[in-house]
C-alpha cells in the first residue's frame, strides 16, 4: 500500500538537501526566479592564463551542476504539489499503480517501470 506520508517526508528531505547543495554553489535570483552558479572564491588576483582557465572550467562545472539540481528540485516540488491528488502514485501513461519500489527509489516518479522512458 502506498504510504503518502512517508513519501511526502522523503520528498521534503530531498528538497531540503537539494536547496542546501544549490546554496553551496549558487544563488537564487528573485528577479528571474532561477538559480545561478557563482564562481569559486579566489585567494589572489589572477594574472596567469592557466589559473583563469581553471576558474572558468570550475564555473562551467558549477553551472552544469546547478542545472541538474534545479531540474530535480522542480520534479520534487511538482511531486509535493501532486501528492494530495488521487492520481499520485499512478502511471501518467497507463494509469496503473507505480511500483512501490520505484516510488521508494524516486518519490517523484510519474510512470511505472514499463513506461519509464515514455515521458
Amino acid at each position: 500500500m502506498l504510504d503518502k506520508e512517508k513519501i511526502k517526508k522523503d520528498l521534503e528531505k530531498e528538497k531540503s538537501d537539494l536547496l542546501g547543495q544549490l546554496k553551496e554553489i549558487g544563488r537564487y535570483n528573485s528577479d528571474t526566479g532561477e538559480w545561478e552558479a557563482f564562481p569559486e572564491e579566489q585567494d589572489s588576483p589572477e594574472s596567469d592564463s592557466n589559473a583563469m582557465a581553471d576558474r572558468f572550467e570550475d564555473f562551467e562545472s558549477r553551472s552544469s551542476t546547478v542545472n541538474v539540481l534545479t531540474e530535480r528540485l522542480q520534479e520534487v516540488e511538482k511531486a509535493l504539489k501532486g501528492i494530495k491528488k488521487e492520481s499520485f502514485g499512478k502511471c501518467s501513461v497507463c494509469g496503473k499503480e507505480i511500483e512501490i519500489e520505484r516510488l521508494r527509489a524516486n518519490p517523484a516518479a510519474e510512470t511505472c517501470k514499463k513506461h519509464l522512458n515514455k515521458t
